[in-house]
């Protein structure tokens, strides 16, 4: 079946729900900054996300990944200044996480936070670094979006549109799930400070491994 040069449009969707479902770095800071910060922070970082995925498939769409085919040292900087804050978040998150199991309870419980307290729009920034500062996306994306697009159809930006607009929807759906899941986890965590510790600490060193395995990853 095609509609507006998308092939098998229903094969897309199923992969699109596959593909959000897979944790990363951008879903791990969204619900652990739900859990620590409440709804409005998960919110303005998972706003973050959509933008850096919109800008990302813009990208895929107006041919970046030949760009870095051609230029891999564009690529490599690209891609260590994107382990390297990756990194440098993991490494905070597990600092933060080690103050906080080592503070008495007696401390008020909003100070045992895996992120230290920020604005919305310094979240919004935070979560736009995290999800633009990943080259690998790029040329994800465009492997899988090309399997759908009929090339031969006249207006191809507008299947484009489609996909993203699909791929954006499943991204909208699961992180609105993940926000509110980790909100229900924020009274857990303020009566159970080494409880967010742990949690915190976790997710850090999850981080330097996202960090890791984007500083392996050629092209």
């Amino acid at each position: 079946m095609e509609s507006f040069g998308v092939i098998n449009y229903f094969s897309y969707f199923i992969g699109c729900t596959l593909i959000v479902l897979l944790p990363g770095p951008n879903s791990m800071y969204v619900i652990s900054l739900a859990a620590q910060q409440g709804v409005r922070f998960g919110w303005a970082a998972a706003c973050g996300i959509f933008l850096s995925d919109s800008i990302l498939m813009l990208a895929t769409a107006l041919g970046a990944v030949s760009v870095l085919t051609a230029y891999p040292e564009l690529f490599t900087l690209i891609k260590y200044v994107g382990a390297t804050y990756l990194g440098y978040l993991g490494f905070m998150m597990i600092q933060v996480a080690w103050a906080t199991w080592w503070n008495k309870a007696a401390v008020p419980a909003r100070k045992f936070v895996t992120f230290k307290p920020s604005t919305q729009l310094k979240v919004f920034k935070k979560a736009f670094l995290i999800g633009i500062l990943n080259p690998k996306a790029i040329f994800f994306l465009l492997s899988f979006f090309v399997q759908f697009v009929d090339l031969t159809y006249p207006y191809p930006a507008l299947a484009f549109l489609v996909l993203a607009l699909t791929l954006q929807m499943c991204s909208f759906v699961y992180l609105g799930t993940l926000i509110y899941m980790g909100n229900r986890l924020a009274a857990s965590f303020k009566q159970r400070p080494r409880l967010s510790a742990v949690s915190g600490g976790a997710v850090g060193v999850l981080f330097l491994g996202f960090a890791a395995k984007l500083a392996l990853t050629t092209i």
